[in-house]
């Protein structure tokens, strides 16, 4: 049985992500920890966004689309599921979606006692530093 998932997307959001990536190219989510639209998921054109040597790989969302949290985020977190949805408003930030009226946002769930322990058990999340070479850090 594989690994549960750490983060996937609403229909909405790969929607909306298809749409991002045939404008800009291969694109990447970054999940910070800041405050207010800190605290939303920004997507930027791969290669636009450096990621940090702590920062954690949650996963790839769609197709090919790294979803990088940072390392204090992912402390809080770990014991979450996240979706990534769409919903109106502007966000104020450089996110991609920003000028289409509308912005991510997470929604998030406790992960079940099944799901923690299968992740529990699995080899640790990627980091920025082990995955220096690949291109879904950001950073090609």
């Amino acid at each position: 049985m594989p690994d549960p998932n750490r983060v996937e997307l609403t229909a909405t959001a790969a929607d909306l992500l298809h749409e991002l990536i045939e404008r800009h190219g291969p694109v990447m989510f970054h999940q910070s920890g800041g405050c207010c639209d800190g605290s939303a998921p920004m997507c930027y054109p791969r290669g636009e966004f450096r990621v940090g040597a702590q920062d954690v790989l949650l996963g790839q969302v769609d197709v090919d689309t790294p979803f990088w949290m940072s390392a204090d985020q992912y402390q809080y977190w770990k014991h979450t599921h996240l979706t990534v949805d769409v919903v109106p408003g502007r966000g104020s930030g450089f996110s991609l979606e920003a000028p289409e009226g509308v912005r991510f946002l997470i929604r998030s769930r406790l992960l079940t006692d099944d799901e923690f322990l299968r992740l529990e058990a699995a080899p640790p999340p990627p980091t920025g530093a082990s995955a220096a070479d690949r291109p879904e850090n950001g950073d090609h």
